[in-house]
């Protein structure tokens, strides 16, 4: 595995940039005194990593230490903020960019030939229990990206840079949708009767046993058949879930999601 025996860059600190701190400084994957933030703001992650050793918006001369760039800004303002800093960079630093819709030809347009990787990791990173997913054409930059984020996420390599707006709706947004269904099983369940506390409780309780199931590595259809016993509650609620819509539901939001990714690297 890669060892960064040089600084790490983190451009942005809002709640991607600040959930991947907090993951790598509980499990140590990477120490705050390798740690580079650059974040126009105050942010509690980074405060906590400078009390750990890692350095808050140093002056330029510094970057030109660093190993690699991960970009965990918005896509509306990447070049805004990249620009100034891309000429104090090394030639031979990795560009990580965590940004959705931005490609790599963009990306070398600012920085050059300086290899790329995209990573569109879940915000689950901060406890270790992220995924990711991952994109290069460079191996090293690859290897790079793997270095930074097994130790918080489920990596997953993709073998084409097109497939990385599916990854993001697949992965990255997904986990909001799967909340906001959580949060719909809730309101079923008190307008059956449960109030809201233990509504809210038991759709949260669900949730987590269905995780513990996933991270079995069983085949999804196999966890199904494990709880749908033939003419069963878990049976006919399935067969009510598929006649509303539910495959249609989740091919509209991940179409969606991809669609805004695109437009969001126009």
């Amino acid at each position: 595995m890669h060892t960064f025996d040089r600084p790490v860059i983190l451009l942005g600190c809002g709640r991607l940039g600040s959930a991947l701190l907090e993951g790598w400084l509980a499990t140590g994957a990477l120490g705050a005194e390798r740690l580079i933030v650059l974040t126009p703001s105050d942010k509690a992650a980074a405060e906590a990593a400078r009390e750990r050793g890692a350095r808050i918006n140093p002056p330029e001369a510094v970057l030109a230490e660093a190993a690699c760039l991960i970009l965990a800004v918005k896509p509306g303002v990447w070049r805004e903020a990249s620009g100034p800093i891309a000429a104090a960079l090394a030639e031979d630093v990795t560009i990580v960019s965590l940004m959705a819709g931005v490609g790599a030809h963009s990306l070398s347009s600012v920085f050059g030939k300086r290899p790329v990787v995209r990573v569109m990791p879940t915000t689950a990173v901060a406890q270790g229990r992220g995924v990711a997913a991952v994109w290069s054409n460079h191996d090293d930059a690859r290897a790079v990206a793997h270095a930074l984020f097994d130790p918080v996420a489920d990596t997953v390599d993709l073998t084409d840079e097109g497939l990385i707006d599916a990854a993001t709706a697949v992965a990255g947004s997904a986990p909001a949708f799967i909340h906001a269904y959580v949060e719909a099983l809730a309101r079923a369940g008190q307008a059956a009767g449960l109030d809201a506390e233990a509504a809210s409780r038991l759709a949260r309780g669900a949730l987590r046993s269905a995780g513990a199931g996933a991270e079995t590595g069983a085949p999804l259809s196999d966890l199904i058949a494990r709880i749908a016993s033939p003419g069963g509650t878990t049976e006919a609620g399935l067969k009510a879930q598929a006649a509303a819509g539910m495959d249609a539901t989740a091919m509209a939001a991940v179409q969606a999601a991809v669609a805004r990714a695109k437009a969001l690297g126009n």
